[in-house]
Parts: structure tokens; C-alpha cells; sequence
């Protein structure tokens, strides 16, 4: 399994807010703790402008250098260009391992699934998924699927990726829920919204359907928005999701038998490390 990360991204931080550098500092102290997976550590790839204007505007790319926060959730923390350039950079690199036929995940921060075309929000500034779809599709792989299991709705990726005949976009999460988009689908998006308190049974069920379309689609990649904020006991979210539900989803994916790249999205209770841990073992076979 191929780790990508960069210690730099635990640099910045607000009091209170949610999105805080022990999601990543303390899962690398758990999966070097850990001997059941052989684990490569990695480094974020280079960005070039033009990879990030196939997604996003030069207006908001220009923004992120500006001492103003987004909105109250998407501060303007010092260098947060660099760090979501380092972001986008995690998600090139694990997709340049995927076309190798290896597995890799990029931990880092800040997430970037709620970034649309034009705008940072949700915690997030650029749109990692979205931009390393946009480069594989670029190189002429023929179908993309993005698998977004964050609890909420990944509406950046679902924005930016919208009528890209060669993409897909499947997404299970809560609804109602920040940031309200999500409810239905519609053209190359494709939505399962849960309903909060829902049982776990019936989100399982949602995640299964979203599975069973992908698998239809027949993508020669899948890139998964592999967010961890559906569990149970996590502060953002009001939805059932056990340990035992990531390992399976790691499991269900491995399944597929597809070149797989996984992103970090959200995920915010203090057991994120256990539950990315899980989605590993069921991603590896171990």
C-alpha cells in the first residue's frame, strides 16, 4: 500500500474547528504502528496551472492567496495555497500509481471535495478528485468513476465533472445535510441520499446500489472521495456507519477489479485513524 502524505499540512489550524491536524498526524502514527499492511511512503506530486485550470477558475486559484476567509467554515489560513496545492498534489500522485496497478491513498489536508469551479468552501479550497479525473481523462483513459462515500455531498466534484461524457459521478451521503445538494440524479451524476438516523442497514444499502452502478458503468478507473464522517459516533454527521463498514467498503472496492486511487475527504471523530485503518484492510486483501 502506497501512503501519501506530507507533514507540512498539519502546519495550520483554527481553535474549534473540526478539520484540525490530528486527523492526519495521528493516523500516521497509527498506520506506522500497525504490521498487518507493508506500507510505501510517498510524497505529493508536482501541480502545474494547468492542471488545476482544467477545474477551476483563475479567479479562485488567484483567491487563495488573499487574508480572507471563504466563508465561516473555509478560513484563509497562512499558505493555504500551498497547502491545497500539496492536496491536489497527494491526488496526481496516487493516480500516477493507479495507472501502475498499484494501490495508494493521499492523506492530507485540506480535503477538497466541496470545492466547485469558482468557489472554496466546506473546508475545502481546491478540488483534489476532481482535478486528477480531469488529468486521466486527458491521457485518454476511457471512463472514470468517482466513488464519494463522505457523508456529505461532494457537490464540487459533481459540479466541475457534470456532462464529461467519459466521467461518472456516484455519491452516498446524508440528506438532508450540508450543503444541501445531493438529492437526486442527473445526467453523469448519480446520488443515493440517506436520511438522517437512517439504519445501517439502509445505508449499507444505499452504499451497495452505488457499488452495483459503478460496476455497470465499467470504468477502466475509480477514484474514491473516501471520506469517514458516515460513522457512527462522528460530531458532523447523524449517520449509523461501524469498523466493519469500511473494511467492507475497502473490500467492495478491491472487488471491482479496477486500478483504484483513494482521497481523503472529511471524517472527524477521534477514531479516524481506526476506521481509515479498516478501509485499508479491506482495500489490501489483509
Amino acid at each position: 500500500m502506497n501512503v501519501i502524505t506530507d507533514s507540512r499540512c498539519t502546519a495550520y489550524h483554527r481553535p474549534g474547528h473540526p478539520e484540525r491536524p490530528q486527523r492526519i498526524s495521528q493516523t500516521i502514527d497509527k498506520l506506522k504502528s500497525q504490521t498487518t499492511i507493508p506500507i510505501t511512503w510517498l510524497e505529493p506530486g508536482p501541480v502545474q496551472h494547468p492542471q488545476l485550470r482544467r477545474a477551476h477558475s483563475d479567479r479562485l486559484i488567484a483567491r487563495l492567496d488573499q487574508p480572507f476567509d471563504f466563508d465561516a467554515d473555509t478560513p484563509a489560513h497562512p499558505e493555504i495555497g500551498d497547502h491545497a496545492f500539496r492536496s491536489v498534489g497527494g491526488a496526481l500522485h496516487a493516480l500516477e500509481l493507479a495507472l501502475k496497478g498499484q494501490r495508494a491513498i493521499s492523506l492530507l489536508r485540506p480535503p477538497g471535495h466541496h470545492a466547485t469551479v469558482d468557489q472554496a468552501m466546506g473546508f475545502c479550497y481546491l478540488n483534489s478528485i476532481a482535478i486528477a479525473v480531469l488529468e486521466a481523462l486527458a491521457r485518454d483513459i476511457p471512463r472514470v468513476a468517482v466513488f464519494d462515500f463522505d457523508v456529505h455531498h461532494g457537490n464540487g466534484t459533481e459540479a466541475i465533472l457534470l456532462g464529461e461524457e467519459r466521467a461518472a459521478f456516484f455519491s452516498v451521503h446524508q440528506f438532508p445535510a450540508y450543503p444541501g445538494t445531493g438529492a437526486a440524479s442527473y445526467e453523469n451524476a448519480f446520488n443515493f441520499p440517506v436520511a438522517p438516523s437512517s439504519p445501517r442497514a439502509v445505508y449499507r444499502e444505499a452504499l451497495a446500489g452505488a457499488l452495483t452502478e459503478i460496476q455497470r458503468f465499467k470504468p477502466a478507473l475509480i477514484a474514491v472521495s473516501a471520506g469517514f464522517d458516515a460513522y457512527s459516533q462522528d460530531p458532523l454527521s447523524d449517520a449509523p456507519l461501524e469498523h466493519e463498514d469500511y473494511h467492507w467498503l475497502g473490500e467492495s472496492i478491491r472487488g471491482l477489479g479496477v486500478p483504484v486511487f483513494s482521497v481523503l475527504e472529511g471524517g472527524y471523530s477521534a477514531q479516524l485513524p481506526d476506521l481509515i485503518l479498516s478501509y485499508l484492510h479491506g482495500w489490501d486483501g489483509a
